[in-house]
């Protein structure tokens, strides 16, 4: 398996990770939801699969499950997996561990 994953359109998706998925904050989902819902631009910061910190600025199309986990799609096509998330314009919203 590559490091990196594409989706149907070549662009990178993160890959399914190994280790157990921790849930978000109720309020952070929701957040997230809301912005979905009004495509309002956000700063993302997040941890890759390699575990090194990115950020990136795009509107968030959709919030789902898959595999067990939960994650965002953008409109870049790139997915985050959503305890990957570290701050969400400029507020920390780091997973529990």
């Amino acid at each position: 398996m590559s490091a990196r994953e594409v989706n149907k359109s070549g662009v990178p998706v993160m890959m399914k990770d190994l280790e157990p998925y921790h849930p978000i904050d109720c309020g952070v989902h929701d957040e997230l939801l809301a912005r979905a819902t009004l495509a309002r631009p956000t700063e993302l910061v997040y941890i890759d699969e390699k575990g090194v910190e990115q950020r990136v600025h795009d509107r968030i199309v959709d919030v789902f499950a898959r595999d067990r986990a939960e994650y965002l799609r953008l409109a870049s096509g790139l997915e985050i997996r959503l305890d990957k998330l570290v701050a969400i314009d400029g507020q920390d919203v780091a997973a529990p561990r």
